[in-house]
């Protein structure tokens, strides 16, 4: 008798327990991959604000009216910018309270300039640790499914008179789908990582005097 052997007659034909590893599996792997397009078109957006803001900053143009219009946001405000509005307001502050101390003006704005700096790496870097959590342990998942299919392959080897490849290939074909499913759902895990490279230590753009 001819076996199907198609990927959605393995799914539906496998036990409750592998059916649960790839419905498991399925959903990380979809939560993953809409990580990392959210991801993606949030880094694009900060790269463009980026690109505009720096631009904008090495003009000949006086920072504070720069400033101002950060602060009316009479124009698009991006990671740089809330970096550079950050260390901008602190400066003005304390040169209001100590004026004339260039160093705790400069100091003080260094200070407020780096923690906005983490706090716009840490907006960027959100959900990154599910993906490495969902790369190292989706392995793993789907080769549990595969060894309890296989298992379950062979100990319906009992049950037959004579042990033939036909009688235990679709058990095994079963349970190495779940390995595909667990593979596949650790593919996305270092994608959007390497798109932040270009991000890191441009915020030191705003530092000239």
């Amino acid at each position: 008798m001819h076996t199907d052997m198609s990927i959605v007659s393995l799914v539906l034909n496998a036990s409750v327990l592998v059916q649960l590893v790839m419905a498991l599996l399925a959903l990380v792997s979809i939560a993953s991959w809409t990580t990392i397009f959210r991801k993606w078109y949030q880094i694009r957006d900060a790269r463009g604000a980026t690109d505009e803001f720096e631009a904008d900053f090495w003009k000949d143009r006086d920072l504070g009216t720069l400033f101002q219009q950060l602060r009316e946001g009479k124009r698009d405000s991006g990671s740089l910018a809330r970096i550079f509005e950050s260390g901008m307001a602190e400066f003005l502050k304390t040169r209001q309270q100590k004026p004339g101390e260039v160093g705790a003006m400069l100091d003080g704005a260094r200070r407020s300039m780096r923690a906005a700096y983490q706090r716009e790496m840490d907006a960027l870097e959100a959900s990154l640790a599910f993906l490495a959590s969902t790369g190292s342990v989706s392995p793993y998942i789907g080769l549990f499914g595969t060894v309890w299919g296989i298992m379950n392959a062979f100990r319906g080897l009992a049950n037959v008179q004579q042990a033939t490849l036909a009688a235990v290939a679709p058990g095994i074909a079963e349970a190495l789908v779940a390995t595909a499913i667990g593979l596949f759902a650790a593919i996305p895990r270092s994608l959007p990582r390497g798109s932040l490279g270009g991000l890191r230590g441009r915020p030191r753009a705003p530092g000239r005097g």
